[in-house]
């Protein structure tokens, strides 16, 4: 028995050891961490509470307190109902930003997503981007559930299909049932034609039988139709411009802008914008600009950046950093460089495609406004219209990051747009395809003396942990340790002893 608590309490002992020793690296970590809390004037505190304060109550405390108390205080003129009308709009538009749009230039799923399966035996698209499109399809095309033509039901079902296959026996069963399905037409033009010609020929078709159908007396057309004679209108002009007949696309997009312009939630004008700088007809394309480039108008990537194109193209064939660091930049200079910050504010993702930093893959079908699928999408069309102007990639690589001496902080605030939404990655990841590297803005980096405590709080108890199971060894390798360390400290003072006389140490000692 006295045995057996011996040994209990030796072992009571060494937990008590290895347990104090591991709380005393806890509390010297703890100690370092509140030295530089105190050092830091408040802004780990504000951070850490400002974080709680959104993930408990979902809105930030200082835009609550400001909008809510403060503002009423100051101004005057705002009750109570308004304060929460400003914090609705904040979060209204927040969620704009954050909201996923069409791709107004996405690629035919047959004629180039799957030659690009066939050649890479990769997808390109992700399951989620195409059910995006089959719910944008259903909503944009089908009526309402009560009135359903037989062969639109069958077309609901088809969209709705994961496999391609299905959805295109399902097409043909379509127009068995109607030779006059527009809608079966387009699907087989989007997902079956192998070719642009191709596809360009089921569109033309489709085109024809919804138009026949919207004149028949025995039925009313409706805003699906329309839409959809819209949807095919615009397809074929994007089959002109990728067949070479550029100004034929140009007509049929101005066209279809004047005929349904209501319809700028499509934004045909980015498609138009994109010809047109094919055809290198700037001032046409600042012509359209000027309509569109407006600060009640939602902006986009082609927007901005081809704002920035047309003064950088200005400028850029004389442009030198060497000369402008000499003399200055002259105002039209300034105004190029302000335009590139201003277009890498709103998606800073951009440039490292356009310098062709990163590769570059097919644009997903949805792509989320100042996100890395926006900046595929715009670098994937207009890179060649920036290589074609002379110098201009040299003016982006000169100026591009210094957008970010601007906004220091890009998701607190913002400096021409709102602050940088944080929700771009999580969608991002989920358009685009996992073999590409999804671009991250800010970089999300922990600090360095978060890092330090970490590590200093590991070693430590590793160290605990070994001297509680070796503490012999440990023991031995401490004094192997500090003999070491001290030894260049000794070898110093033997040479001091050595040249300097015994009376000197020995006055030195008395004083």
């Amino acid at each position: 028995m006295t045995c057996l608590m011996t040994v209990g309490c030796g072992k009571l002992k060494s937990w008590l050891c290895w347990s104090w020793t591991y709380i005393c690296a806890l509390w010297f970590a703890m100690v370092l961490t509140m030295v530089y809390v105190l050092r830091s004037p408040l802004k780990l505190q504000e951070t850490i509470f400002e974080w709680w304060y959104f993930r408990k109550y979902g809105t930030s405390f200082i835009e609550q307190v400001s909008v809510s108390h403060l503002r009423p205080l100051l101004g005057g003129v705002e009750n109570s109902s308004s304060a929460v009308n400003g914090i609705c709009s904040y979060y209204f538009i927040f969620l704009s930003e954050c909201k996923v749009w069409r791709n107004p230039l996405n690629l035919f799923r047959g004629a180039e997503y799957s030659r690009y399966t066939w050649v890479m035996g990769k997808e390109p698209l992700t399951y989620y981007d195409m059910n995006l499109s089959a719910q944008d399809h259903q909503t944009f095309f089908l009526g309402d559930t009560q009135q359903l033509r037989p062969e639109d039901s069958v077309m609901q079902k088809a969209w709705r299909e994961r496999n391609p296959q299905a959805r295109i026996q399902a097409a043909y069963q379509a127009i068995e049932m109607n030779r006059e399905c527009a809608a079966a037409y387009v699907l087989l033009a989007e997902e079956e034609a192998t070719t642009i010609t191709e596809a360009e020929r089921l569109f033309k078709q489709a085109l024809k039988s919804g138009m026949e159908l919207s004149h028949s007396h025995t039925y009313i057309a409706t805003g699906k139709d329309t839409n959809l004679v819209v949807y095919i209108k615009r397809r074929l002009a994007m089959c002109a411009r990728k067949l070479g007949r550029i100004k034929e696309a140009v007509k049929m997009m101005r066209d279809l802008m004047k005929e349904f312009p209501l319809l700028g939630m499509l934004n045909i004008h980015e498609n138009l914008l994109e010809a047109l700088l094919e055809l290198q007809a700037y001032a046409d394309v600042q012509a359209v600009l000027a309509k569109y480039d407006d600060i009640s108008l939602p902006k986009s990537a082609t927007i901005c950046y081809t704002s920035a194109l047309l003064k950088a193209r200005a400028v850029s064939d004389k442009f030198s950093p060497e000369a402008a660091s000499r003399r200055g930049l002259s105002t039209a200079e300034m105004n190029a460089v302000e335009a590139i910050h201003r277009a890498v504010e709103f998606n800073p993702h951009v440039p490292k495609y356009l310098l062709e930093m990163k590769s570059l893959i097919l644009p997903p079908e949805h792509i989320l406004k100042r996100g890395d699928s926006e900046a595929v999408a715009y670098a994937f069309f207009h890179l060649q219209h920036w290589k074609r102007a002379e110098g201009a990639l040299n003016l982006l690589h000169c100026t591009w990051e210094g957008t970010f001496r601007i906004i220091p902080y890009p998701l607190e605030k913002g400096h021409l747009f709102y602050p940088y939404p944080g929700c771009t990655e999580t969608a991002d990841r989920e358009l685009l395809p996992s073999f590409h590297e999804v671009s991250v803005y800010p970089k999300k980096e922990l600090p360095f003396f978060i890092l330090f405590t970490a590590g200093l709080c590991s070693f430590c108890a590793m160290l605990a942990m070994l001297t509680h199971q070796f503490p012999e060894l440990m023991g031995v390798f401490v004094k192997a340790f500090f003999s070491t360390l001290f030894a260049p400290l000794g070898f110093f003072a033997d040479k001091m002893e050595s040249f300097m006389p015994s009376c000197l140490w020995h006055q030195l000692a008395n004083v």
